[in-house]
């Protein structure tokens, strides 16, 4: 594998860039980047390999037609929850089409492999995590998202938003409290 000649340009700068030019180039060399991560999304739900790749291009052509009517701002993980979804309404259509064949294929239980459990347990409290920070209020959830997600400096946080420092501390520690609040009450309930 060849080492990425734009490697220094950030996922952040080749999105401006498109979305500046609307250049189809700019979005091929970031969805490049992220084609191992799309592959094991696929992997994980379809279990299949060949079926895994089709949805990667699936997933692609989504993305490039999604950016072009909306603009995103944290690529990386609204590219990962497409492919999840996508991948779900596969299965989902399979389903429908022919259950028990469904369940033949489905993926390996815990009850088959007990060291599955706490990756199944990881998965579903990220999924949790996902959707507790979509409820955050906007300011929140930025401050939140580009300090634990894409590890930004306060002092980033502060140039990219426009909020002052303290804002930004307060942001960041009111969304952490809520957060955990809204994570241990989706908890509760499960």
């Amino acid at each position: 594998m060849k080492a990425d000649p734009n490697s220094h340009i950030s996922d952040q700068q080749l999105l401006n860039s498109f979305y500046s030019s609307r250049d189809n180039h700019w979005l091929g060399i970031l969805l490049q980047r992220y084609t191992l991560l799309l592959l094991g999304v696929c992997m994980k739900y379809l279990k299949n390999e060949e079926e895994a790749k089709d949805c990667v291009q699936q997933v692609f052509l989504k993305a490039i037609t999604e950016l072009h009517k909306y603009k995103v701002e944290y690529f990386k993980s609204w590219l990962y929850m497409v492919a999840k979804n996508h991948c779900l309404m596969k299965l989902r259509d399979k389903q429908t089409r022919n259950p028990a064949e469904i369940r033949d294929e489905m993926a390996i239980t815990p009850q088959d492999d007990p060291g599955l459990t706490p990756h199944l347990e990881k998965d579903r409290q990220l999924e949790m995590m996902e959707e507790c920070l979509q409820e955050l209020n906007k300011d929140q959830k930025q401050c939140v998202t580009l300090f634990y997600l894409e590890k930004r400096s306060y002092n980033e946080i502060a140039d990219i938003t426009g909020f002052t420092l303290m804002q930004v501390k307060s942001y960041i520690q009111n969304g952490k409290r809520n957060l955990k609040i809204l994570l241990e009450r989706k908890l509760n309930h499960s």
